[in-house]
């Protein structure tokens, strides 16, 4: 059987062996061993070809495997536009309730209403943003309130 054949299969082997292991670095010496079976596949002697393999190898783990890592190892992708909104906190500027209100978020004036219905937040509260729905900003404050005074309710204005 020739050499090049025996680098042949010992890819496919590793090949297989990645598959089920999910490392890339099986993957990665496969891939030198196809290198090598190229150096055989040419005629050229044994030593040469295992020193393919080698060399190949080092590349891919040294060169290749890093790239690879960091790929995988990368945060989620970077939010833009308003889903890069949601979770910051803003400043109540009007009062906010169930249907209206303005908010400070990320230096700009944005409508607002509260996502539990029977809470209305004060001007000065921080808030945090929940969802965007539209151009308006779907919020819930960040701590305690306190109770305003009957008079102050927006419902008797």
């Amino acid at each position: 059987m020739p050499v090049w054949l025996i680098w042949i299969i010992l890819a496919a082997a590793l090949g297989v062996a990645e598959f089920f292991t999910l490392t890339f670095v099986l993957g990665l010496l496969a891939a030198a061993a196809l290198v090598a079976a190229l150096l055989g596949a040419i005629g050229l002697p044994v030593a040469v070809q295992i020193i393919g393999f080698a060399a190949a190898s080092a590349a891919g783990l040294v060169l290749v495997k890093p790239i690879m890592d960091r790929q995988l190892k990368r945060g989620p992708d970077v939010r833009s536009g308003t889903a890069a909104l949601v979770g910051r906190s803003g400043v109540v500027l009007q009062v906010v309730d169930a249907d209206n209100g303005r908010i400070k978020l990320q230096g700009e004036e944005w409508s607002a209403r509260c996502i539990d219905e029977d809470l209305v937040i004060p001007v000065g509260a921080h808030v945090d943003v929940m969802e965007i729905d539209g151009a308006t900003a779907v919020v819930y404050p960040r701590e305690a309130l306190p109770e305003l005074p009957e008079q102050n309710h927006p419902e008797q204005n």
